[in-house]
């Protein structure tokens, strides 16, 4: 089988390198070359376009930022008849379904995780899509992922589950930002507030994370708050749509977005934090 992953950020670095040590022939494209060239180490062939990357694959993987930059790659590209598309980018529901559109051989396949699983081949792959599909795509979604949940036999369920995972990753992000602020603001040492949680009901793997970085002050991104931002407005675009209050989604966009403009968007997305402050 041949594989071409287009987008080698962040995510889709550790997701190629995960591909390659399982020996299936991959090529790779990233808008900015120089960030897939260190991934020719690993016997990954790099492509100069998306095209080029695609031409004579079986399976199409996009991992980009966003439904535009998905579209730009694509749209140059010509899927062969028996190609499949497995579409792992963090979209929006209505942007899953346009996309889907454009092929018949469509998997709705976002991840979830953060750089870590995707350099350890730990993230959770969320998959809905034709039975039939499921041979091609299994081999590198266990390359990449340490199982993976199929949700749906159509496009769409994947990117919905996914989008409320998301939501409630961004709720515990904002509040253990502005727990942290709000214990410096008593005057108490933030690292009581962990020691607090620690293995109690209200314990969080993510606030223990998140707040030990904050006190060492490493915001080194694991996920940027830019992609944090992006997300939490497509969550509210989909609660919208379903006709649920986005009060919550509203108030986290916006504090995400106060730490964007101050400067923190290419940092980890604990980086809200400073909004608080």
């Amino acid at each position: 089988m041949r594989v071409a992953l287009l987008g080698t950020g962040t995510m889709g670095a550790g997701m190629a390198r995960n591909i390659a040590r399982a020996g299936i022939p991959l090529r790779v494209w990233n808008r900015s070359r120089e960030r897939a060239e260190p991934l020719a180490e690993h016997g990954i062939e790099i492509a100069a376009t998306p095209a080029e990357a695609v031409d004579g694959a079986d399976l199409v993987i996009t991992m980009l930022f966003d439904a535009a930059s998905v579209e730009e790659a694509m749209k140059d590209v010509r899927l062969g008849p028996d190609t499949v598309w497995a579409q792992m980018s963090t979209v929006g529901v209505q942007d899953t379904a346009r996309l889907a559109a454009t092929t018949e051989r469509f998997v709705d396949a976002p991840v979830l995780g953060t750089k870590q699983p995707a350099e350890q081949g730990t993230l959770l792959v969320v998959a809905s899509g034709a039975e039939e599909f499921k041979p091609v795509v299994t081999p590198v979604f266990d390359a990449v992922g340490s199982r993976t949940m199929w949700v749906g036999d159509e496009p769409g369920p994947a990117t919905k589950l996914k989008l409320v995972v998301n939501g409630w990753m961004g709720y515990l992000i904002a509040g253990t930002g502005q727990s942290m602020s709000f214990a410096e603001a008593l005057g108490l040492d933030p690292a009581l507030f962990l020691e607090a949680i620690n293995g109690a009901a209200s314990d969080s793997m993510v606030a223990r994370l998140k707040g030990s970085a904050i006190i060492k002050d490493d915001f080194t991104p694991s996920f940027s708050l830019d992609g944090a931002v992006k997300d939490m407005g497509l969550i509210a675009d989909a609660m919208r749509d379903a006709g649920v209050d986005t009060s919550v989604a509203d108030a986290v966009g916006g504090m995400m977005r106060k730490a964007q403009d101050l400067g923190h968007g290419e940092k980890d997305m604990i980086s809200v934090y400073h909004a608080f402050k």
